[in-house]
């Protein structure tokens, strides 16, 4: 097994997964491994079948998990064993499509306001007026920050792929307060992480920043089920309230199609209630 797990190693690096990726990959051929206790290579269509049904019936493991072993031994079997994966004729689990849980502006408000520490409230700011996961927010750099065209360069995005965003004013002017702060204390130049790590030459952890809002949602009082994630989906949401179109914000987002981008409509308060119900029509007649 070792010499396949270089092996698939190398395939998922010539591939262009990113760490997390390869990690998730190789976490589920480990797990599938040790289950049967041989190596997969050695492993039918039934055995397949019969783990994934395992993982999703008995251990409990959601759909995307299930999805994601899929990928995982799909890439194994057609890459690195160059096998004809369709023969397995194993059933992908259908994606749920939920809609996503938006912060109204007054709890972003809120948000912002019990977040006391300028990095951190500079980096939720951040991600939240330009529209940004997480990961790329930890990993802006100070040349990534065009004050003159008003816009945040994002570089490798999901996709591996670099764009550019908008910079909202208010986040600037905060971050110049944060910036004055730290560079009394340090030398910078334009590589430099905008919000380093405690680890020297990292930026911030994308668990610290979770951390970080989970505690300012708590402070502000904030119960809905949302997540650092869900100031990207507020800021989609919001975007399309104020009447931008749909394709600036796909763009915007970093959205493949514009169909992903298309589901904020589904909850955007303001488009809702410009809608009448007909009962109000009749109701005139």
């Amino acid at each position: 097994m070792s010499k396949l797990k270089e092996n698939f190693i190398r395939d998922m690096q010539l591939k262009g997964y990113r760490d997390k990726t390869q990690k998730s990959y190789l976490m589920h051929l480990k797990g599938i491994t040790r289950y049967y206790r041989k190596s997969p290579e050695y492993l039918g269509s039934e055995e397949i079948k019969n783990y994934m049904y395992y993982m999703l019936n008995e251990r409990g493991y959601s759909n995307d998990y299930i999805r994601g072993c899929y990928s995982a031994l799909r890439f194994f079997y057609t890459t690195t064993l160059q096998k004809e994966w369709s023969k397995f004729s194993i059933p992908q689990a259908r994606r749920k499509r939920k809609l996503p849980e938006v912060m109204s502006i007054e709890e972003i408000d809120r948000l912002f306001n019990v977040t006391k520490n300028l990095k951190h409230k500079a980096i939720l700011m951040i991600i939240y007026s330009s529209g940004l996961r997480v990961s790329e927010g930890c990993n802006l750099r100070i040349g990534d920050i065009d004050s003159k065209r008003m816009a945040v360069r994002v570089r490798s995005g999901k996709g591996d792929k670099d764009r550019y965003t908008i910079l909202s004013e208010l986040a600037l002017e905060n971050l110049r307060i944060y910036w004055k702060e730290q560079g009394l204390k340090n030398n910078y130049n334009n590589d430099t992480y905008l919000f380093p790590g405690g680890v020297k030459g990292k930026p911030l952890t994308t668990r610290t920043v979770q951390r970080v809002f989970k505690e300012a949602k708590n402070k502000a009082g904030i119960i809905k089920d949302v997540t650092v994630h869900s100031l990207r989906h507020s800021f989609a949401t919001h975007m399309l309230e104020l009447k931008n179109d749909v394709y600036h914000i796909q763009k915007l987002l970093g959205h493949k199609t514009v169909k992903t981008t298309s589901r904020y409509i589904h909850i955007s308060q303001q488009r809702a209630l410009n809608i009448k119900s007909p009962m109000d029509v009749l109701g005139r007649l």
